[in-house]
């Protein structure tokens, strides 16, 4: 199982909710959509985080446990699972204007699942000229939040470099 954070849990983390101790704070930090939950709990043995911690941030709504997107009774899991799993090279249909528009049907909240880590390690790759903007881009509670921030990534390492981060967000 692998938690994701929820627009509640942003929004919680954000304001600083007193509902979150500060070692759930920290577990906070290091979910991505990537780790299970036995690799977090390894990660932050040293801080005393126990499944309760991450029981707890699931019960009160910040942190979400999806469902398989395959189970083990489909046939074909490899191409059912093939777009979460490789967002850059996600087909993208050119309309007649030229502008690239989305062909998966990944919702917004999987968009940013998968580009939250890109945009958090490209922003953090600015070291201090990047301070402000890697802030920016922790703070993003949301798919619109890291779109509106695109523009400032590229412009600060140019569009090449985040080539990644705009098919996350918009493949």
């Amino acid at each position: 199982m692998r938690p994701i954070k929820t627009e509640l849990g942003q929004t919680a983390f954000k304001e600083r909710s007193p509902l979150i101790s500060s070692k759930q704070r920290a577990t906070f930090i290091i979910v991505d959509g990537k780790k299970s939950i036995d690799e977090i709990l390894v990660a932050m043995a040293g801080m005393g985080v126990k499944r309760e911690d991450i029981d707890y941030l699931v019960e009160q709504g910040f942190l979400a446990i999806p469902a398989p997107a395959v189970t083990a009774a489909s046939p074909e899991p490899a191409p059912a699972r093939a777009p979460a799993d490789a967002p850059a090279s996600a087909p993208v249909a050119q309309s007649a204007d030229a502008s690239p528009r989305p062909v998966s049907d990944r919702t917004p909240q999987q968009r940013y699942q998968d580009a939250k880590p890109i945009a958090t390690k490209l922003s953090a790759s600015l070291g201090l000229r990047g301070f402000m903007l890697n802030l920016s881009v922790e703070s993003a509670a949301g798919y619109d939040d890291l779109l509106k921030l695109l523009p400032k990534l590229q412009e600060a390492l140019g569009t090449k470099a985040c080539r990644e981060l705009e098919q996350a967000l918009k493949g």
